[in-house]
């Protein structure tokens, strides 16, 4: 009898967590390492939301709480979804977990039997497949072109979905490209869906406060109220607050998924650290200033980021509409050979021998279901991100 489960063979670690750690282990040799995997603001925490939470633990609130959160989160995310979606939900309808991974998760698990099928836009976020696979469904990958923004089409989504599919997970903007659906495109989108009524929605929104240049941002049931019924509408505070290590997480959706989630929630992680929960309150009823200047600052360097890259031989970057992320084509460099002797292959060799011989670390395309590219998070500094660019340009001006 084998020890470990089956299905955890199905499943990969987190190829961005690996990268970090590799950079983080780099560095800690003393190595002048760049890291640019980890998507996670580099600005600190806005000043009210940590004052929330030294208040909150000042006045003893550090018990157990409701499992899927507080009353008054609760109403708050309530409140900011009415304000900025115009979705309407009761508390009885909101969830609260410990990140939005564990909403999505959680959501996987009260839902998917084996054989029910979920489709993921590719390029995807690395962990969706996987927590398919854990929860026991069948990812099915539908590609968006580089040609076409990295997004999917209606008739690409119509062409994919089955008797047994039951999800549809939808990320804009995207991580890893930052591709961001209009209005217009997502209503296309939207209307295949009517035609299926089996398939359910969900909408990872986490980026949603960082677009650039003018771009609206709007969520499937805003666009289309007829599938308020069967969307789930996730979000989380990790983003647009800089509070990833805080681990707040939220969703809206049916009162009969949200129990689901709920019952799953009770009998794992039960409920999300309760100073997280009120500083998270602060954060969605507090000044909202941070989103603004944050949106300012990482659009600074998407347009220094995209500008620098496509100055490399052999690479072609578009410009995403959001999120804080680009997603580069090396299909230029394939079979050429680095300045110590390394051939690029493939999006991975490319990575390593970047990371090897200049200190730079990216995440190969693979890792995210779209080669031949490498995701960069430019949520660090401008020195950093020229320093970087600099190194990467040098590195392709080597290759032969």
């Amino acid at each position: 009898m084998a020890f470990l489960s089956d299905t955890l063979a199905r499943v990969k670690p987190s190829p961005t967590i690996a990268v970090t750690n590799k950079a983080r282990e780099l560095s800690e040799a003393g190595r002048d390492v760049i890291g640019l995997g980890a998507g996670e603001p580099d600005f600190d925490t806005p000043a009210h939301i940590k004052a929330a939470a030294i208040a909150a633990i000042e006045a003893g609130k550090t018990k157990y709480t409701a499992v899927d959160g507080i009353p008054e989160l609760k109403k708050a995310i309530c409140a900011k979804f009415e304000r900025e979606n115009g979705l309407s939900y009761k508390p009885s309808q909101i969830t609260v977990a410990s990140g939005g991974k564990q909403v999505l998760f959680n959501a996987l698990v009260a839902t998917l039997n084996p054989g029910d099928e979920v489709i993921i836009p590719a390029p995807y976020w690395v962990s969706y497949p996987d927590m398919v696979l854990l929860a026991g469904g069948t990812p099915v990958f539908v590609e968006g072109k580089m040609e076409a923004g990295y997004k999917i089409n209606a008739a690409d989504l119509e062409a994919a979905i089955t008797p047994k599919t039951k999800w549809f997970i939808f990320n804009s903007p995207s991580n890893p490209s930052g591709a961001a659906y209009t209005r217009d495109e997502l209503k296309a989108l939207t209307e295949v869906l009517l035609r299926h009524p089996h398939v359910w929605v969900m909408s990872d929104d986490m980026y949603e406060h960082l677009v650039f240049g003018g771009f609206t941002f709007t969520t499937p049931a805003q666009v289309e109220p007829g599938l308020y019924d069967r969307t789930l509408t996730c979000n989380g505070v990790s983003k647009a607050y800089a509070m990833t290590g805080w681990r707040i997480g939220y969703a809206g959706g049916p009162e009969h998924l949200i129990k689901a989630i709920a019952k799953v929630q009770s009998q794992s992680t039960s409920n999300p650290c309760s100073i997280s929960q009120y500083a998270a309150v602060a954060a969605l009823n507090g000044p909202q200033d941070y989103i603004t200047e944050s949106r300012i600052a990482f659009e600074r360097r998407r347009n220094l980021v995209v500008a620098a890259l496509n100055q490399c031989p052999g690479i072609t970057c578009p410009t995403p509409e959001g999120a804080f992320y680009v997603y580069p084509s090396i299909a230029g460099l394939i079979g050429k050979t680095s300045a110590a002797g390394v051939t690029i292959r493939d999006d991975e060799t490319f990575a390593t021998a970047l990371l090897e011989e200049t200190g730079v670390a990216v995440v190969f395309g693979a890792a995210f279901g779209l080669s031949q590219a490498f995701r960069i998070s430019y949520a660090t500094s401008d020195a950093a991100l020229s320093d970087a660019c600099a190194r990467i340009k040098t590195f392709c001006e080597g290759l032969k």
